[in-house]
Parts: structure tokens; sequence; C-alpha cells
């Protein structure tokens, strides 16, 4: 048994085709056979279903799998600690972010860590959150960035920032002129979602039930700019993180944001990765780049913080 194999089966196992995951392997179709079969034979098991038209695991083919992830993703973790203590600031970190934060906030972080780390290579994966969790586990990612909380006591994670949410409502809306919103005035109004598998999905419906809000069910939206645009349609409400509607992002004429005076509806972020990489050293100080905002990009961009209360006469 070699390494080279285990990567085969893994390539099979991912792309449930012997061709995709062969030309995925950069060998040839039976090359990929072969070197499988021989596999089974020395395990003594089929790993493998043949159909004509479909490829699947047995069960124990499953279970090997996943044990060859772990093995693969060890001796990769070997070489990689090996580089990093010549060099840690240089080679490839694969990095998870989840769709409605990646496209907001990666621009305001990436620059920094170029500057800091100008011979790193970052492979951004952004897929939901559940996808991002499954491929950290099994080595495909070295961090993510999620939305607390994640319960996992084999994960690591760095607390980065906590994000407001705005209420996004159609200029003509009764809220919109308001200018002290409680989270109770959601109270009976019907917000618009994105589709199920999305975190800030469960963030929103979270804070539905504190306000007594629901959802409008016959509208799901698949993006956050989906959202944004069925709001300026004056089609219902949304709640928007707070990172989603800065500059440079496009901001319809006809939507008003409004912050919350009580009960800030808001989530918190942090990076994960597994407890035992070799990698957690040089994570640290990128979770640190991470956690280092350009101030007053967390406030309301049509409001900007609190203005500063003037000193007494006699203190000027």
């Amino acid at each position: 048994m070699n390494l080279r194999d285990l990567k085969y089966l893994i390539a099979v196992a991912d792309h449930r085709h012997f061709g995709r995951a062969a030309a995925a392997s950069f060998v040839s179709q039976p090359t990929l056979s072969t070197q499988l079969r021989k596999l089974e034979d020395e395990l003594g098991v089929s790993l493998i279903e043949r159909a004509p038209r479909k490829v699947m695991l047995t069960p124990i083919g499953v279970e090997i799998v996943e044990r060859a992830r772990r093995v693969v993703s060890e001796v990769e973790q070997m070489k990689e600690a090996a580089r990093r203590s010549q060099r840690p600031e240089a080679g490839i970190v694969r990095l998870g972010i989840f769709p409605t934060l990646g496209p907001y906030l990666l621009p305001h972080v990436v620059p920094p860590i170029r500057r800091r780390f100008p011979d790193l290579q970052m492979l951004l994966v952004e897929e939901k959150s559940d996808e991002l969790l499954a491929r950290l586990r099994d080595g495909r990612l070295d961090a993510a960035i999620l939305a607390l909380p994640v319960h996992d006591d084999q994960l690591h994670h760095e607390y980065l920032f906590e994000e407001p949410f705005l209420l996004a409502v159609p200029e003509q809306h009764r809220l919109a002129k308001q200018k002290a919103l409680s989270v109770d005035d959601l109270a009976r109004e019907d917000l618009l979602l994105l589709e199920d598998g999305h975190c800030l999905r469960r963030q929103t419906l979270d804070v539905c039930q504190l306000a007594g809000a629901q959802e409008k069910s016959e509208f799901r939206a698949t993006s956050l700019e989906t959202l944004r645009q069925m709001v300026a349609a004056n089609v219902g409400i949304t709640l928007l993180p707070t990172l989603a509607v800065q500059p440079p992002v496009a901001h319809p004429q006809n939507i008003r944001l409004l912050s919350f005076s009580d009960s800030q509806p808001s989530r918190e972020i942090a990076m994960f990765w597994r407890r035992s990489s070799a990698m957690s050293e040089f994570l640290t100080q990128l979770a640190a780049i991470f956690r280092a905002l350009p101030p007053g990009l967390l406030d309301n961009p049509l409001t900007g913080p609190a203005p500063e209360t003037a000193p007494p006469p006699d203190m000027l």
C-alpha cells in the first residue's frame, strides 16, 4: 500500500467517475483502475461498486476512504511542518469562508495579508458553513472562517470580531423614517431570507423568533445581492450584515438601512483550524490580521459611529 494509491481512491470517492478521477490525478484511466484493483487485492475487500454508468463506494470503501483522507492529511501536514520550520510565511494556505461574508470581508484583509506575507499563496474556498466544516475536519482545508457557535472539540478557534446586522427596508416602508429602531418593532413583520443551508438564514431566524417576526415564505434568495434587490423592489424587508453594505458595495438608492438601539442583532466571527494542525502558530498570526479591521468598518455606513460628546468648557 502506498500514498499514491490512497490518493487515487480519494479521487474516485470525490468524483464518482473513473475518467474524471484519473484526469484529476494526472494519470490514465487504466493506470488508476489497475492500482485500485491492486489496493483491493491487498486489503482483501471490494472498495468500489463498478456499475456501467455509476461508481459507488461499498460500505467498507466509505470507511477506508475516510481513513485514507486522514492518512493523506497527516502526511501533507508533516511536509508542511518541515517546510514551515524553515520559512513559515511561505507556502499555500487553504482557507474556507462562507458566501455571506467572503466577498465583503476579503477586500479589507487580503491587502494587509499580502504586505505581511508576500510569499504566501492563499487558496480561498467559498462554501456554505456545513461544507466548510466537513472539509476542515478531513484535512481538505487548513482553516475556515465561520460564525459562532461551532461545537467541535477537535477544532481550535480564534475570535475575530462581532458584526452587527442592519435592517434593510424600502424607502416607503413604515419603519423607514423611524430614528430609533427596536427589535420589538419587527413584531409581525415578514422578513425575506436566504435559502436553506446558509448560516445567515439561521441567524436571521433567531432574530425573528426573538422579535416575533416571521419568514416571508413565498420568497427565498440564493445570495445577499438577490435579497438586496428584492428589498429595493419593495418585496419585503431583511437583515443585512454590516460588511455587506459598506463601500465599495453598490447600494440601491431606494433602500433605507436602519440600526437597532437595543439588543443589537449581530453575529460573531472566528477562524477555526484543527488542534492537531502543524500550522497553528502561523494561523494564529493570520487570524490577528483578520481581527485588525480598519476603524469604523463595522459602523452603519449611512450614519457612522455615534458622535462624541463635547467636553465641558472648563476642560477645553
